[in-house]
């Protein structure tokens, strides 16, 4: 085993470990969305003609599930450690900074994916789901986790303690997340805030994502994965470079 799996397969089992955590408390958080908002908005809310809201909810659901736990992964892994002392060990070992990107965004990527597959068996069968375009599906959940990995990891580098963390996440993550389209189609928004969704990075994953079940989006999925592919190449650049130079890891 090569010195960047071996990383990553401990940043696995890490995860793991407390599945139940871990894994099984964002599927049941997802479920009670998914009975509130359905529930409440079902024979309310239309959109894209013929789609039901449950359904419409559904894919939005996975997709915030992957994207905050791929966060989490790595952010919540590398703030442990540091706080703990035990991050040492890690440096000790003659692994570049190619070899703990990989571990870190890789594992993230793992357990957002995990999440979200749970996520999905345990709300389809609420409703009905096609598949139209089941690469984008794939395309978009794995650039969607390796991006909010590759920011987890950019957080966790930063932060000195756990507040700091949590800033981020409250006031950066969580909102931009929220304010994406999980729960409802931009064209319902007025004109303003429809542009200002533009600006959300987070609402060009969902949307593609959303598109690879039912062939129709907001905006065009070509669009939507240059976006994502360019924050992608943006935070992966920076979060390298940190790494690199040992940004708060080195004395």
């Amino acid at each position: 085993m090569t010195g960047w799996r071996a990383l990553f397969y401990k940043e696995v089992l890490r995860f793991w470990k407390v599945g139940f955590q871990t894994v099984g408390a964002p599927v049941l958080t997802a479920v009670l969305y998914l009975m509130i908002f359905g529930h409440v908005l079902e024979d309310h809310v239309k959109v894209y003609g013929q789609v039901s809201y449950t359904s419409f909810l559904v894919p939005g659901l996975v997709m915030m599930s992957v994207l905050q736990n791929a966060f989490a992964n790595s952010s919540s892994s590398l703030i442990q450690s540091k706080i703990m002392g035990n991050l040492v060990f890690v440096m000790l070992t003659p692994l570049g900074h190619w070899s703990w990107f990989a571990a870190y965004v890789g594992s993230s990527v793992v357990r957002g994916v995990m999440v979200g597959l749970g996520v999905f068996a345990a709300t389809a069968w609420f409703t009905g789901i096609s598949f139209a375009a089941p690469l984008w599906i794939v395309a978009f959940g794995l650039l969607g986790a390796a991006l909010l990995g590759t920011l987890g990891l950019i957080a966790g580098l930063w932060a000195e303690k756990f507040d700091q963390m949590a800033a981020f996440q409250n006031f950066l993550i969580m909102p931009m997340t929220f304010l994406s389209g999980v729960f409802y189609s931009i064209h319902s928004l007025p004109g303003m805030w429809q542009s200002v969704s533009h600006l959300n990075p987070f609402f060009y994953m969902i949307d593609g994502f959303r598109y690879g079940f039912f062939g129709i989006s907001d905006v065009s999925p070509w669009l939507s994965l240059g976006i994502v592919g360019a924050a992608l190449a943006v935070t992966g650049a920076l979060a390298l470079h940190l790494l690199r130079i040992g940004y708060k890891i080195r004395g």
